[in-house]
Formats: structure tokens, C-alpha cells, sequence
């Protein structure tokens, strides 16, 4: 059976109805909107509330959850798009659009004294941003450890759950007072390229970074709820944003409808995630469904089939994955393609090569499979803070493919 006329099976489906039904009724989260989709097959789960506020709102099919990290294949979409206009130069330098990082120095160490440099091996390019190879990032040490994680926290451009509180212009002045960790090109570092693409986005445009997203990728996607920004007629679909406990194990609120964070413009539009995006589950599906029909959505193409065969294709070489840490067992079979992860072999979650997905530490994760055309994503409102989050996600990805009809 082709995968296009291919269907989902309604009794696996409301086992994994049942499963996700559990967490909320177990109190773990107070609601989740879960969707499958497989061709013209969409089956969505709306469950729990908005927020733990007794007699608070349902959860809605069009409720709106921050991103995070989940936007990262966004900005790589729109980086792509300045590729195919002739704007940016895939394998090409960065230097004319951000002066800030020619001229590199690099830790001697990675953990090394911030003066113990030498220089770039060559120029940063936009491949390395894309693939998170352009030589800072995310250090996979306690807080504190190495010289340049303090340098990046007092210069306010680290890695993590806080938002980015100052104009690009400021972001990128602060990064390029820092050495690089490493060459450009030679070792991956989460998340930080991905802050710096959607500077590199509005420069090459001359757009911000938010006009480029819309009226080039959210209008003709149509994803309406999709920004930066929460209007106030808008707010009551805002979902209350939560952090664990350590201690109780109790939720705390971090981000409300009543005063957040997104409710006025962010001073730096976001390409990573810290602050960014917020969005819908059929907003999301329309992204997911452009990328699964190689870049095209209904008559209008937004990318070439070959620029996202590229984009889920896994770029890092083994060598490279060995001497890059993250996650314990991230690369065992993952590698990173453009914007998110890639599975290089069946891992107990997919029976084949080819997945592509990434998640947010603000809770939500997507997942397509071009073979499948699978769609899967779970958006909800818990940071991901251990073993727990990720295995909700497991489970969740799982019972999609549990779902696909023999």
C-alpha cells in the first residue's frame, strides 16, 4: 500500500488517547494537544486544560504553546529560502553579513583560558550555522566549569531556558567579543548557530527577522496563530507554561496568559528558541506537510525537493559525532540534518532510517517520516528537565507508529 492512500488504525490510536489521558489525570501536566497525521488522515487528541487553575480554560484544538527549540527547523526553512534566492551562499562565508564573527579566535582547549587562542582555520559559513558546526554552542559541562561558559553567561548570550533580552545588533556585538570553541566545521554545539541564523536571515533580507517569517513562510502556509507575539485577542488560547519541582515534584508556573512574556514584542526575535515562537498543532502540521511534499504545499512552493532532501539529511560524520557530547545515546542513531535530528538506523522508535524531528525545552516535539508520510507532534507545556519528559515523548512516538494501519 502506498504510504499517500495509507491509513492510521483507530484502535491503536485510542490506545495512545488513553496512555496520553493518563499523564493528565496522573496530575503530570495539566493538558496536551497530540496529532497524527498519514496523508489526508488527521487525528488530534485534545485533552486536559490550559493551566492548573481549578475551573480553568479546556485545552482547544487551537490553543497556542511556545516552541522553544522546536523552532529551529523553522529558521532553517527561511535560511534556505535566502539560499535559493541568491541571497546567502550555502557553502559561502558570513563575513559580509555578519562582521562580528570574520576574523575568529579559537580556544587552544575548549575548557581552556579564554587567552589561550589560535586562529580560524577559515571563515565561518552558513552550513556551519545550519549543522551547528561553526564553532560555539551549548558546553556539555556543569554550569560554571570552563571559562567559556562564564564568559558566555556574563556577555548574556548562553544557551538555555531564559529569554534573549538584547536587540540582534547588541546579541551579536556580545558573541563576537568570545573565541570559538572549536574550528569552524570540525565539532557540533547545540543551539547557539541557530540564535545567530535568524540575525543572518534579517541582514540578508533586510527584513526582521519576524516580517521575513511571516509574509514569506506563515501567509503562504497559512499558519495564523504562528509569532512572536500573543495579541491580546488571542491571549485566552495561551496556555500556562510549567517547570518541575526538583524538591516536591509539583508544577510551578513560569510564563501565564495573564502576564507574559509574549504578550509584547520580543527585543530579540529568536531563531533558536530562547523566547521565540508560539504556535498551534495545525499551524505545525502545515509546516510538517510542506516538508513531507519536498517544499511544496498545495500549488505554491516554498523550497526545492532538493533543498529539503538536504535539510533531512544527516550532516554530521561519525568522527565528529564521537568528539561532539550531548544527551547520553543522542548519537547512536541520530545524526543532524538542517534544523533537527535525523535517525540514521532503526532505533526502537521507527523501523527504518529517515525520521526527522526535533523538540523544545519548553515541552512540545514534532517528528516526520517522508517514507511514512507521517506526521507526528505533541505540544505541551512542561520543561523538559529529566528522564520523565523525554520518556513521555518516547511514548508518544512510539504509539504514532504503533498507528500506521498494515
Amino acid at each position: 500500500m502506498h504510504p499517500r492512500s495509507a491509513a492510521l488504525s483507530p484502535t491503536r490510536l485510542a490506545d495512545m488517547t488513553s496512555a496520553l489521558r493518563g499523564h493528565v489525570e496522573r496530575g503530570e501536566l495539566p493538558g496536551v494537544v497530540a496529532l497524527v497525521a498519514r496523508g489526508d488522515t488527521v487525528h488530534v487528541d485534545v485533552l486536559g486544560t490550559q493551566g492548573l487553575v481549578p475551573s480553568g480554560p479546556p485545552m482547544q484544538r487551537d490553543s497556542l504553546f511556545r516552541l522553544a527549540s522546536m523552532a529551529k527547523p523553522i529558521t532553517a526553512v527561511a535560511t534556505l529560502m535566502l539560499v535559493e534566492d541568491g541571497k546567502l551562499p550555502l557553502d559561502g562565508a558570513v563575513d559580509p553579513w555578519l562582521p562580528e564573527l570574520a576574523d575568529r579566535r579559537v580556544l587552544r582547549t575548549p575548557g581552556g583560558p579564554l587567552d589561550d587562542t589560535v586562529p580560524a582555520k577559515r571563515a565561518i559559513t552558513v552550513r556551519d550555522l545550519l549543522t551547528l558546526r561553526w564553532g560555539l554552542g551549548a558546553v556539555m559541562a556543569r554550569p560554571g566549569t570552563h571559562p567559556i561558559q562564564r564568559a558566555m553567561s556574563e556577555a548574556r548570550v548562553s544557551p538555555g531556558f531564559q529569554a534573549l533580552t538584547d536587540p540582534p545588533d547588541e546579541f551579536m556585538r556580545r558573541l563576537g567579543t568570545l573565541p570559538l570553541m572549536h574550528q569552524p566545521g570540525e565539532r557540533w554545539a547545540y543551539h547557539t548557530g541557530y540564535e545567530v541564523l535568524g540575525v543572518l536571515v534579517a541582514r540578508a533580507s533586510g527584513m526582521r527577522f519576524d516580517d521575513f517569517l511571516r509574509e514569506r513562510l506563515f501567509v503562504p502556509l497559512g499558519m495564523k496563530d504562528t509569532a512572536f507575539t500573543v495579541p491580546a485577542e488571542k491571549r485566552d488560547r495561551l496556555t500556562t507554561a510549567y517547570a518541575r519541582d526538583d524538591a516536591t515534584g509539583s508544577l510551578d508556573a513560569w510564563d501565564t496568559p495573564a502576564d507574559s512574556f509574549w504578550s509584547r514584542p520580543p527585543a530579540f526575535p529568536s531563531g533558536g528558541g530562547q523566547g521565540g515562537l508560539v504556535s498551534t498543532a495545525d499551524d505545525l502540521l502545515a509546516f510538517c506537510r510542506m516538508l513531507l511534499g519536498g517544499g511544496q504545499s498545495g500549488h505554491t512552493r516554498l523550497l526545492s525537493s532538493a533543498s529539503v532532501q538536504e535539510m533531512l539529511t544527516d550532516q554530521i560524520p561519525e568522527e565528529q559525532k564521537a568528539a561532539s557530547p550531548f544527551f547520553p545515546g543522542f548519537w547512536d542513531a541520530s545524526g543532524w540534518g538542517f534544523g533537527g535530528a535525523v535517525c540514521t538506523k532503526p532505533d526502537g522508535v521507527s523501523p527504518t532510517a529517515g525520521r526527522y524531528g526535533w523538540g523544545g525545552g519548553y515541552g512540545p516535539m514534532f517528528f516526520i517520516d517522508p517514507r511514512q508520510d507521517l506526521t507526528a507532534i505533541l505540544l505541551m507545556q512542561r520543561r523538559a528537565q529529566g528522564p520523565d519528559d523525554e520518556a513521555l515523548a518516547m511514548e508518544f512516538s512510539k504509539g504514532a507508529y504503533r498507528a500506521l494501519a498494515d
